[in-house]
């Protein structure tokens, strides 16, 4: 039989949250609220919809594989030149392109062992070597360490900022620590997919204040734009940097529908803004209702929250006893974080299931974090 790159042998697939209609089929249940996936629970928005609706009879045509239109308005929006901006089927199809052009078996990828388990598995895919780097005891990248980890071999620096799954910053001063050190044929990914929940908070640093020629910034519209299903995400570089991506990206990536509805979500910065403000009130409901039950919830700047159950079995326990009642969490085991759960933030109504589910099971689960 055809033998694949011995290096994929250890890798497991990405596990996305569980879909909602295959819950409903597993349990016959009516009432379900996926808080898994860090979905944005308003969805995109009606100019978005208007604007899809409006291309659905072109749907025969191949998109603009220049994507020209979503460029210019990511180049008014940012104030940069469309030549710094690689368009792709969502911000890991930035990463893809990246691991394509710049990574071969051997090389060093430097990050935090806490971090995205989507990138790991594209970084691994190309043969290279990942070097994690456990996190603080706060749970935050532990900059000065991935700083001294800095070997000949390490082509590749990856930040998420804010983390996903911890939603934690690597604040503007460890950045630009980090920036004066380190060698510049060394690539630095600066993954901000959680951008629009964390731009307002005085020490997020924003990449693009950083004018570095190895500096690459990855955005996306699955999150607070909502467009999650439509895969659309960008890179923001060098010219030089977006010319040999362009070289290894498949053709007509982002599609149409995509493409069209980005650049409507772009414009509506009310639809955005009322989301942010959204996410921000139940946020600290969530927050205080967690400190509340003591699960120790790490501070978040993004769309979610995670917190510390103590063990696996306890995590285990509470996904499928939330499981039951139809609300989807996020069990962590991928990410190494066995002894913790996310939840995204979801809507009031949703926030309220999972809280009237969280209460019937409370004092069982107290139990069990005490035992």
């Amino acid at each position: 039989k055809p033998l694949p790159h011995s290096h994929l042998e250890e890798i497991i697939p990405y596990q996305a949250g569980k879909p909602i209609e295959e819950l409903a089929r597993e349990k016959g249940l009516k009432t379900i609220s996926k808080l898994a996936s860090n979905e944005n629970p308003l969805g995109p928005s009606r100019k978005c919809i208007k604007a899809i609706e409006k291309n659905l009879s072109n749907l025969n045509r191949y998109p603009d594989m220049n994507g020209y239109d979503l460029k210019e308005k990511l180049s008014n929006h940012h104030k940069i030149p469309p030549e710094k901006i690689i368009l792709g089927s969502g911000s890991e199809g930035v990463m893809t392109y990246i691991a394509k052009a710049f990574l071969g078996v051997g090389d060093e990828v430097l990050t935090s062992s806490n971090s995205f388990i989507g990138f790991y598995i594209i970084a691994k895919t190309s043969g290279a070597n990942l070097k994690l780097i456990s996190p603080t005891e706060s749970n935050q990248f532990d900059m000065e360490t991935i700083e001294q980890s800095i070997t000949p071999k390490t082509k590749i620096i990856y930040l998420a900022n804010p983390n996903n799954p911890t939603g934690t910053i690597i604040t503007k001063n460890e950045i630009e620590k980090l920036l004066e050190k380190c060698p510049s044929n060394i690539l630095i990914i600066m993954d901000e997919a959680y951008f629009e929940y964390a731009e307002d908070y005085e020490e997020y640093p924003n990449s693009l204040n950083y004018d570095y020629p190895n500096i690459i910034t990855l955005r996306t519209f699955s999150k607070a734009y909502g467009l999650a299903s439509l895969r659309v995400g960008y890179g923001i570089a060098s010219p030089d940097i977006v010319t040999t991506l362009a070289k290894v990206k498949p053709p007509f990536e982002p599609n149409l529908l995509g493409q069209v509805a980005a650049c409507e979500a772009l414009k509506d910065k009310e639809h955005i803004k009322k989301g942010i403000i959204e996410n921000k009130t139940e946020y600290e409901r969530l927050f205080k209702y967690l400190v509340d039950k003591k699960l120790s919830p790490i501070p978040s700047f993004t769309n979610f929250v995670t917190f510390y159950t103590k063990s696996a079995e306890n995590s285990d326990w509470l996904f499928n006893q939330l499981l039951d009642q139809g609300v989807i969490i996020r069990k962590l085991g991928a990410n190494n974080m066995h002894d913790f759960i996310r939840i995204s933030i979801g809507t009031k109504k949703e926030m309220d299931h999972f809280y009237e589910s969280f209460d019937k099971i409370s004092d069982e689960f107290q139990k069990k974090m005490r035992g």
